[in-house]
């Protein structure tokens, strides 16, 4: 009789049912894959059949719809890749960059496992560790090179510095001034005073004061061309000197005004910064869509902390679920590729976003609805083969 067949066929619905009850589950889950089941007929050379079996639940790792949260610590993968976490003397594999920074700096999600990564200044040659978040401030850093660049005005007269010395207090003694900000050895902010003279057509003299104390023994010198762009190798710009005090170390920097021009427009400042800064306090962390961890600190200063790594698989469909919304290297899937977002096949990360599932739950209901009617039409096989077993027995 052909209850065997039946039978089988049961089995095989009852898994296809849990396997879309388990996809319909996790509908809302971040970052899950949803799975379907692939059967294969059992024929063993009879002139029937006998049945069917579940050959493989097969995953599926198309990506889910990106959806913003607006939270710093939540990250989406916009492409290919996996997150690498490691727990327990595991490495772990998922999609779901739902993150929260531990009281001592790592970067884990809501199982435990820790988020893995490249330190500042390692490449992507080295091996992934733990990301943590350095928890101590920046330190002062004092200001070597400044980088300006400025219009002066070409109409302006000259000031002969034979009958003029150059002297601070007297406004008449220099066409132009401007001030900005230096940073000595302990982070302590000073005042930075550049005056320009013009001294003869197309020549400009610049000297230097910091917190009104001129270094007079550098002197420096612009040339221009006659389009009024600056000729950078006639030019000189020397290094200024200052002792600032306080227990902090001489300051010594160079100011260059390379993109600098002498225009008949009026004096303008067009950019102006210095490499220097004030000690500060780590006040947040974000991250940029190549997957580096940028540090925010109260000194307005930002710099990278580490950068996530990200893995790929010749084949994830290979990959061993693991629970917990991640998956486990497996023969099948191949060895790990290691990379960094936005470089080759690796997408890039988008903070403040997370990867939804990718179940569609209308197909999933109309799959349900599938399942349970190739459920139902198993038990009426058993039904009927039950019934023409009963007439045989009443036989006479």
């Amino acid at each position: 009789m052909g209850f065997s067949q039946a039978l089988s066929g049961l089995n095989a619905a009852a898994t296809n049912l849990d396997v879309v009850s388990n996809n319909i589950a996790n509908s809302q889950t971040v970052g899950f894959k949803g799975s379907s089941v692939q059967f294969a007929d059992v024929y063993t050379g009879a002139l029937a059949g006998q049945g069917t079996r579940v050959s493989a639940v097969l995953q599926d790792f198309s990506s889910g719809t990106l959806e913003s949260t607006g939270r710093e610590l939540d990250l989406g993968i916009n492409g290919s890749g996996f997150f690498r976490f490691t727990q327990g003397g595991e490495v772990l594999y998922s999609r779901n960059g739902q993150l929260t920074l531990t009281s001592d700096g790592y970067l884990e999600n809501a199982q435990g496992a820790r988020l893995t990564g490249f330190p500042a200044g390692v490449d992507v040659g080295g091996q992934p560790e733990e990301l943590q978040v350095p928890a101590g401030a920046m330190p002062a850093v004092a200001t070597t090179e400044v980088e300006a660049s400025f219009n002066l005005d070409a109409t302006v007269d000259i000031i002969d510095r034979t009958t003029t010395p150059f002297d601070l207090a007297d406004a008449d003694s220099y066409s132009y001034a401007n001030t900005g900000t230096v940073y000595d050895s302990l982070g302590v902010q000073h005042t930075m005073t550049t005056y320009f003279t013009k001294t003869a057509d197309n020549t400009w003299e610049v000297r230097v004061a910091v917190d009104g104390v001129e270094d007079t023994a550098n002197v420096g010198q612009l040339l221009f061309n006659n389009n009024g762009t600056l000729d950078v190798a006639a030019s000189t710009f020397p290094t200024y000197a200052f002792t600032p005090g306080g227990g902090a170390d001489p300051l010594n920097f160079t100011v260059t005004f390379d993109d600098s021009t002498q225009f008949g427009n009026d004096f303008s400042l067009d950019s102006l910064n210095q490499n220097g800064n004030a000690a500060g306090a780590l006040v947040g962390i974000s991250f940029d869509e190549d997957g580096n961890i940028i540090g925010n600190y109260a000194n307005e200063q930002s710099q990278v902390l580490g950068t996530v790594a990200l893995v790929n698989f010749r084949n994830p469909e290979g990959l061993s679920p693991a629970g917990d919304n991640a998956w486990m290297e497996s023969g099948s899937s191949g060895q790990p590729l290691l990379g960094l977002a936005g470089t080759g096949q690796f997408g890039t990360l988008l903070s403040g976003t997370v990867e939804a599932s990718n179940v569609d739950l209308t197909q999933e209901l109309v799959d349900l609805i599938v399942a349970q009617r190739n459920y139902q039409a198993n038990t009426q096989t058993i039904k009927i083969q039950d019934e023409v077993l009963q007439s045989a027995v009443n036989l006479r």
